[in-house]
């Protein structure tokens, strides 16, 4: 699980960085437009704190054993693809009722934080 969370975490931190450079090159016009332009920088930035969520979650999942580890990769992985996909969408359609799908995918974000924090606070302070 740690190697996955691992590549997911870089990727998901690539993606942002390029998501995020065009977004505000190539569609510029279309953000501005739709008056979404901190919609997507929304989706963007909690895209890429979490790319180093599950970079975290990752290298400790190699040294802590139980599921949490696991639970935090599933829950922060949901919820960029939610959290932040719904507001990419929305940002770019401006379709309103995707703005009702986002809280979904933060519930999934808080999840991931309180996997980890649970499967951290369960490990011996030696194993960590």
């Amino acid at each position: 699980m740690n190697r996955n969370a691992l590549l997911l975490g870089a990727g998901l931190g690539m993606l942002s960085v390029m998501i995020g450079a065009f977004g505000a090159h190539g569609l510029k016009d279309i953000l501005i437009a739709n008056e979404r332009v901190e919609v997507f920088e929304t989706a963007v930035k909690y895209q890429f704190y979490h790319a180093f969520a599950l970079l975290i979650a990752g290298i400790l999942a190699g040294n802590l054993q139980g599921q949490w580890m696991k639970k935090a990769v599933y829950c922060f992985s949901i919820g960029v693809f939610i959290f932040s996909g719904s507001l990419y969408i929305l940002s770019l359609t401006n379709i309103g009722w995707l703005g009702a799908i986002t809280p979904i995918g933060g519930i999934f974000l808080i999840g991931g934080w309180v996997s980890l924090l649970i499967g951290v606070y369960k490990q011996k302070e030696s194993e960590l």
